[in-house]
Order: C-alpha cells, then structure tokens, then sequence
C-alpha cells in the first residue's frame, strides 16, 4: 500500500520540537557530513544526497549504475525522500563517527550486553518476577545527566585529562567518572564521593516480585500466634508445680480436663503428672503417657497406693519392673487399661496374675508377648474377670479358647483383630459359655466368626447383648446376617425363673434390658458395627435396623458398597441415633441425608467419607452436626 499521501504524525520527542525550533533538519545536517567527508577536487556546488536512513541514498551508487533523474525509478525515489525529509526524527540526528576496530568491538559487545539486559527484563516482566528500580521511571533526574558534562557536550574520552569542576584539581578521566550537578564540567572521584554519590556502585539488582500464587496459604495447618487460654493455663501450672496445692481442690472433673488438653500436644511429663496424684485418688487415666519414663511409672504407683482404676493409653515405656510394681504398690487395683504395654514380657504378665486375684477389669491392646501361658495363668488366678479386651494380639489363636471357657462369666469381651484368630467351633464354645450374660461382644477380623455362629450360638444364647461389632468379619453373607436378624427373638423362658429385683445404683441401659417383658419380640441393640464387609448389602442393612431402629445410638455400615438408597433410607427409623458412619456407601446421597438428619434428631456426628453423590446441599439444619468426609466441592 502507497504511503505517499499520508500526513498522520505520531508524537514527537523534546529533541525533536527542540531541533525543529532551532532550524536543524536531516538535509544541514546531511550537507554537514558531506562537506565534511568531501574530497578536495571535488566541485563545491556538486549536490550530495542524504544519509541512507533519511531516503536512498543514491551516492553510494556507482556514477554509471545511477539512473536518469527523468525515469520513473528516479522520479519515485526523488518523491520518497522528499516526501521523508517533511518529518524529523530524534534518532536519524547523530553523527556518524569513524570507530576503530577496539572501540568498535566494544560497541558491538556493548549493544549485545544492553539487548541481553532488555530480554532478560522483558521476561522477568512477563514473568511477573520483575519490580523494577526504586525511583519512579518518569519522575526521576535523567541518568544522561550523570554522563554528560552539561552543557549537551559528550563525556570526554577515558585517559584524558579533565579539571574537576569543584576542587579544580587535574585528574584523569575514567568510566567512573561522574558529570557535576549542577553542570557543567566533571568531579574527581574524591569530590563526587564528598557529594554523597558513590561513583564504584554497583546498579541494585532487581528484586523478585512474589507471584500471587506463592502468596496464597496452601499448607493444611494454621499456626496460631498467641496461645489459648487452656494452653496458658497449662503452662502456668506445669511451670508452678510445687505451690499447686495452694490453688485448693481442683476436682475429679477439672483434673480430667486438664488431662485432656495435655494430651492434644502430649504436655503429660514426669515433672507435672504430680499434679494428678493424691494418695485418695480411686481412679487415673492418662490420655497420653508417651513421655513418662519407667522411674515415672513406679512413682506413679507409689504416689497412687489405694487406686482401683489405672487407664493409661500410649505407655509404650511400661516395662516388665513396673508392671510388677503395681501389684505390689496398688493392692487394691481392681480395673487396668494399658494401650500400647510392647515392653513386658510373658513372666512379668505372669507374675501380675498371680500377685491380683481380685482383678476385674483387664484390657490390654497391642502387647505381642502375650501368649497361652499368660492367658491360662488370668483365668486360673482372676476368676472375678466380668471384662476382658485382648485386642491386637498377635499369639491369639484357637488354642485360647479353653482359658476363656474356664472363666465363670463375662460381660464384656473384645477379641478383635487378632494375629491368626479362632475358628468356628471355637466360637461356638464361647458363646455357649458366655452368652446368656455377655453384653457387648467384638469379634472384628475374626474369619471363623461364620453366619453358622450368629445363627446357632449367638440367636440362641446371647440374652442382653446390646453392643455388637463385627467389623471385617470376611465369612460373614448378606443372606445370613439379614436371617439373623429377622430371626433373632428374644427367648421367653429365660425370665421365667429369675429374679429381677432391681438395684437402685443399676446400669440404667442394663436395667432397660433385663426387665423387657416375656413377650418382646427381641432385644434391640444399642450399637452395631458391619463396617468393611463387602459381602454384606441391602438385604443386611434393613434387616439390622428394622431389628434395632428402637434404641440404636451408634451405627457403623462403612464399606457397604452395593447397599441400595431404599436400604440407606431405613436409617431415619432409628429416632435414637446419635452417631452414624455411613462412608463408601456408593448410593448415598443429599436426599437421603437430608431425611435422615431431619428425621433423627439427636444425630450429632456423621461420617460420609468416599460418598461421591454427598455434597451438603439442601440438608442443613439449624443444630450443630459434625460432619467428616464431604469432598471440597460441597459443603454444609
């Protein structure tokens, strides 16, 4: 497209309105250079063309090649650059210079180094890594001026000789060397220094910019800057706990707070644990005993003398002598909780057995030494055992079966996740033995705890069970626990000769199920856990809760797969529910969750992890719930 007739101007530079004003165009300061680079025979008058960037430029075209001024081509060309020559531009005004090879070399490295230092800005620019200096661009004093003299005349060459304009001293110029302000002439180093610039400064590398993305708080904790209130209390005591005493009596119910908070963050240590011993104390529990030491222990039973009830979870330091210290320094210990004894040997469980025949309450989880011998030397020696957990331990097997037979009666008995475990017939034994008087009953990850069992022992002998767990129970069917469940009847002949005078200090939970009448249909359960049995489904489900939706209050069917929304819809008959474990049940969703939560008002904690269809849409309630498992992209 021809250009020839277009007058648009674009904006023009101080130099440029200050050279238009002063008369210096591109054609004088052509003439210049041609007069100033013109042979000496050659005529004065000859006429001389421009600078290639102000047109073309035809001198550098051989005097025969020229064409005539009359042809087309030339006429063109004469049209074009006069045509150029109506504008003026900044950039086409500097002389051209002869450089040597050195300076030459240098400028080229010079020009290469400024484009390395542009592209790498403009891509810390797009980057967004890239702040820029700390003047502002377009308010800030030319940096020209630091390099010119002032008066527009170029810095001096390095190596020569230049008198400092303030202390009038000769000195020789460097590329350090700095223009005077105000203008015009140059400093010394010594004097531009004196004036507070330092002419060796590096320039300031620019800094990073931090990307908005890196601003964002993607860690999944918050740490908090001032402590909280149970934290400062905690700390206040710990650091006075010699003087606690004089805080008077803290109370049974505060200490077991206390105990809590200092578990959160394992604060429990040999130094404050004196806080909770009284030499009155009937019951002790620590929620985390990581950090009492075996010396800790012992002083704990000697401080401790008349308890009845020691709990103690994560005492992985209790050895084999402080085992034995409690039976000698805690005679009268009726109940222990140990989560977590690896440490004491199959002698010292031994030894502990026969020192406290009146124990009754024994609950140990994880203890791998554990082995027949022990088992057969508790029942021989404790016979008053009504509650027993043997969980997580790895020597169980069938052969444990006789030692638990030969007990006289037990209420409460965790057999769960055992190493090898006990068959069929062994479980038939037990609830033979056990099962018109046992009321909560785990059996967790037994394979030989069949539908056989459920249907022949526990259906014919179990009475007041109320709590059943049969998490990971693989034999189980979902046929055979649904006909458990629709078949399970409370046998009428079992009260007919007992006495059931009531005691006034009786379980409530206990009272309400032994004085069922003769002819209730069956003893519903209070919690029942079927999580991680795959086989088990609809059929399973509604049975469970058609038979217990009375005075069910924790229900765990997690891992329930193919259990239909019809049979997870069930759950609303259960008006007593107050916890419920409902993940990787595939079918639920929000219109199942929102009956149910209508519907079961006492319902204060809900589990729905792996439940893609949840999103806590449209089933909110006024009530404070917790609920675990929604995915990021629902919410309550």
């Amino acid at each position: 497209m021809s250009r020839r007739g277009n007058n648009v101007r674009g904006p023009t530079s101080a130099l440029t309105e200050f050279l238009r004003e002063s008369g210096i165009n591109p054609a004088t300061i052509a003439r210049r250079v041609a007069t100033r680079n013109q042979p000496e025979n050659q005529p004065q008058n000859q006429s001389v063309a421009g600078p290639s960037n102000l047109g073309d430029n035809v001198e550098d075209v051989p005097e025969e090649e020229q064409p005539d001024e009359n042809t087309p081509q030339a006429s063109t060309r004469t049209r074009r650059g006069r045509g150029r020559n109506t504008g003026y531009a900044s950039d086409e005004l500097d002389e051209p210079a002869e450089e040597s090879p050195v300076k030459q070399q240098k400028s080229a490295k010079g020009r290469a180094t400024a484009a390395a230092k542009a592209k790498a800005k403009k891509k810390a620019k797009d980057d967004g890594e890239y702040e820029g200096s700390s003047e502002d661009e377009y308010r800030a004093m030319s940096k020209n001026l630091w390099s010119v003299g002032g008066n527009g005349s170029p810095k001096p060459p390095a190596g020569s000789f230049e008198t400092c304009a303030r202390c009038e001293k000769q000195f020789t110029v460097t590329k350090y060397t700095m223009a005077a302000n105000p203008p015009p002439g140059y400093l010394c180093h010594h004097c531009a220094k004196a004036s507070g610039a330092d002419p060796f400064k590096k320039p300031a590398v620019p800094r990073k910019r931090v990307n908005a993305a890196e601003k964002r708080n993607v860690v999944s904790y918050q740490e908090r800057r001032l402590p909280s209130l149970a934290t400062m209390c905690i700390e206040l005591i710990t650091r006075y706990i010699d003087d606690v005493e004089a805080l008077g009596d803290i109370g049974a119910v505060n200490m077991d707070e206390i105990a809590k908070a200092l578990s959160k963050n394992r604060g429990l240590t040999p130094q404050n644990a004196h806080l909770f011993y009284d030499v009155l104390n009937k019951k002790l529990r620590f929620y985390d005993a990581t950090n009492l030491t075996p010396d800790a222990l012992m002083t704990l039973a000697s401080l401790n003398p008349n308890l009845t009830h020691l709990h103690l979870d994560y005492c992985g330091r209790l050895t084999s002598p402080v085992l034995l210290a409690f039976s000698t320094s805690m005679p009268q210990l009726t109940s222990l909780t140990l989560l977590g004894p690896f440490l004491v040997r199959a002698e010292a469980w031994i030894e502990f057995f026969k020192a406290m025949p009146g124990l009754r309450v024994f609950k140990i989880t994880q203890s791998p030494r554990f082995n027949l011998e022990c088992m057969q030397t508790l029942a021989d020696n404790c016979k008053d055992i009504g509650e027993l957990s043997l969980r997580e331990i790895g020597l169980m097997d069938n052969e444990f079966v006789d030692p638990l037979c030969s007990l006289p009666s037990l209420r409460v008995l965790d057999l769960a996740c055992p190493g090898i475990g006990m068959d069929e017939d062994g479980w038939m034994k037990i609830m033979g033995k056990h099962g018109s008087t046992l009321e909560t009953l785990d059996a967790s990850k037994h394979e030989g705890f069949t539908d056989h069992v459920l249907e022949e022992s526990v259906r014919e002998n179990a009475r007041v069970l109320f709590e059943l767990k049969l998490d990971e129970c693989l034999s189980l069917t979902d046929e055979g626990v649904a006909r458990f469940f629709s078949n399970w009847a409370y046998p009428i002949s079992a009260l007919k000769d007992e006495d059931h005078d009531m005691d006034v200090d009786s379980d409530p939970v206990e009272v309400s199920l032994i004085s069922l009448e003769p002819f209730t249909p069956n003893p519903p359960l209070r919690v029942l856990s079927l999580a991680r049995n795959q086989a088990l489904s609809s059929a399973a489900l509604t049975a469970a809760i058609v038979h217990s939706a009375q005075t069910l209050a924790w229900l765990s069917v997690n891992g329930l797969r193919s259990a239909s929304s019809e049979a997870l819809a069930q759950l609303k008959t259960a008006k007593e529910l107050r916890y419920l474990d409902a993940g990787w049940c595939r079918e639920l969703d929000d219109f199942v969750m929102k009956d149910v939560v209508t519907a079961c008002t006492k319902l204060n904690e809900i589990k729905v992890w792996g439940c893609s269809r949840v999103r806590g849409v449209g089933w909110g309630v006024k009530r404070t719930i917790k609920v675990h498992g929604i995915e990021p992209s629902g919410g309550m």
